[in-house]
């Protein structure tokens, strides 16, 4: 079993994605899967990398979701595709300097090269499963495997 005691990510589909569902994993794990086959792929890495650090420094993140072509066979992803859960006690007026910026959908977009929503725990319709289950509709409607990234403790 691989570390942090979760078991590894599933095979890629046919078709390049993930099997449907919510896969969850280290930030390691992530790294490791999909963030060292190309240049690009090594960049992006960083990005979520520094993503998922700078949410985590908030103390208010509750849920972590990857979604899109970095989680996929992709060669070159764009960039990486993020869905955040904070605390119902998050208050954005709070957070200043680089961190707002990542709470901003466009600021993060430039920013840090990622797509990035979030919402907090309460915001979400039909509940938090229901809120991540949503990231993996294709825009042609189809389904795709997604990833919730965890702490190794869990």
């Amino acid at each position: 079993m691989p570390s942090g005691g979760f078991e590894a990510l599933p095979p890629f589909c046919l078709n390049g994605d993930l099997p449907e569902g919510v896969h969850r994993a280290t930030l390691a794990q992530v790294i490791e899967r999909f963030g060292s086959q190309t240049l690009q792929r090594l960049a992006v890495a960083n990005r979520l990398e520094h993503i998922y650090h700078t949410a985590r420094s908030t103390g208010f993140l509750a849920r972590f979701v990857v979604y899109g072509s970095f989680v996929t066979q992709k060669h070159e992803p764009n960039d990486v595709d993020v869905f955040l859960i904070m605390e119902d006690s998050f208050d954005l007026a709070q957070i200043t300097g680089e961190t707002r910026l990542l709470f901003d959908h466009l600021a993060a977009q430039t920013h840090f090269g990622a797509s990035v929503f979030w919402v907090r725990r309460l915001g979400c319709f039909g509940g938090e499963q229901a809120a991540i289950a949503h990231w993996q509709t294709k825009r042609d409607r189809g389904k795709r495997g997604i990833v919730e990234i965890v702490e190794d403790a869990l």
